[in-house]
């Protein structure tokens, strides 16, 4: 099958679709006229090569009960082993609707209300969104910024938080969203380490897996140790990779059997059970044949990384790109124009006319950054920096 649909710089307007990103502003506390570059979609069209398939299965015009069969599971499996260099079984696998919705059941699952969940903030808010409304106990391992302008784990917290909350779950984001950090191997091996000897189980959200830049290069969790599979979850998903979200489908893969039972019977008991007809459909012609549209995509993606580079020093030096191993999703930091909170936000939003993700819903250690999302096309992107160049200037 040819791929049609490589020309990332096509405006495609996406307003009146009913769109998360574009239509609820102002239900959403903001202008109506903002432009929007917050949440994780993609301003692209999918590959031409799923939405073929799509319009096969929706042409058949019968959209009743879905289960995968073998050709469903053979290609997930496939694409990890050609991406990631990672063995996963049929058997390790169950489809969820999203990724948020599995840690949902991990958190059900593997705790009891009062106790203990780790995240390690700023990280995808969600996370602690998760945590508290199920009545569990949030407890954030803080990341903290090196002099290398890298975000790194504070073991000797990370190990003390674990052992002093008696924690049962650890949610690690990987690679991490927003700070653009690849987890190396070490790093991961000590996550491992620690909490395996105090009985914590991981899961490892890896959505952003098939998203790395310059050399770095994604380890999955279970291609660290033995240990991690005893005790971790892996969560992946097409939605990212392909901007699939709305679709709503992901693969979890649980290599521990009774950890993968607990789970099982915790998505049953929320009353879910077989995936979306088109999110199937579109997974397996995601990963059969969505190569050459995912290459270009990276490619573009590299480039937009640069384009930003090279107007924040150029245009913007009081702005620092917090340089990104991975996602597409932007860390900026805005300390040095020296505004509080709602003075930053006011900036944004109302000056610049722009819709972001402010630092602080990803935790207090947010505070004075902005996540934006660059898979958007060139255009959209200068626009949006502009915007930004033009309100700090009006602050002199």
């Amino acid at each position: 099958m040819k791929e049609t649909n490589l020309d990332f710089d096509e405006y495609i307007e996406r307003r009146n679709t009913d769109c998360l990103k574009y239509d609820f502003a102002v239900r959403r506390g903001k202008p109506a006229d903002v432009l929007p570059l917050w949440v994780a979609d993609m301003d692209f069209r999918a590959p031409s090569t799923v939405l073929t398939k799509i319009k096969e299965r929706v042409d058949h015009g019968i959209f009743g009960y879905t289960e995968p069969r073998d050709d469903y599971y053979n290609t997930v499996i496939d694409w990890f082993k050609r991406h990631h260099d990672l063995t996963v079984e049929r058997s390790q696998i169950f489809t969820t609707p999203g990724i948020v919705y599995a840690i949902a059941l991990a958190i059900r699952a593997f705790s009891k209300e009062g106790e203990a969940v780790l995240i390690q903030q700023p990280v995808y808010y969600p996370f602690s969104e998760l945590v508290r409304d199920n009545n569990r106990k949030l407890v954030s391992n803080d990341l903290y910024l090196g002099k290398d302008g890298k975000y790194h784990i504070d073991f000797e917290d990370f190990e003390k938080k674990i052992k002093e909350n008696h924690v049962k779950l650890f949610v690690l984001c990987s690679p991490h969203n927003p700070v653009g950090r690849v987890w190396n191997y070490e790093e991961l091996e000590r996550i491992i380490d620690i909490c395996y000897e105090n009985q914590v189980i991981i899961f490892s959200d890896e959505i952003h897996c098939d998203f790395t830049f310059s050399n770095n290069k994604h380890i999955s969790l279970y291609n660290v140790n033995e240990k991690a599979k005893e005790i971790g979850i892996v969560a992946t998903s097409p939605a990212k990779t392909f901007n699939l979200a709305g679709l709503q489908i992901s693969n979890i893969f649980v290599a521990n059997n009774d950890l993968r039972y607990k789970l099982r019977k915790e998505k049953a008991a929320s009353g879910y059970s077989q995936p979306n007809t088109i999110g199937a459909t579109a997974c397996v012609a995601a990963y059969k044949y969505g190569e050459e549209w995912y290459e270009a995509l990276l490619d573009y993606l590299d480039a937009n990384l640069e384009f930003v580079r090279n107007y924040l020093e150029e245009n913007l030096p009081q702005v620092k790109l917090i340089e990104p191993e991975g996602t597409y999703l932007i860390w900026l930091d805005f300390r040095e124009l020296n505004l509080c909170v709602k003075d930053l936000e006011d900036l944004i939003v109302n000056k610049a006319k722009l819709w972001l993700d402010s630092g602080e819903i990803f935790g207090k250690i947010g505070e004075g950054f902005q996540r934006i999302n660059i898979a958007t096309n060139r255009a959209i992107l200068k626009e949006a920096l502009e915007r930004i160049r033009k309100a700090v200037k009006e602050l002199e």
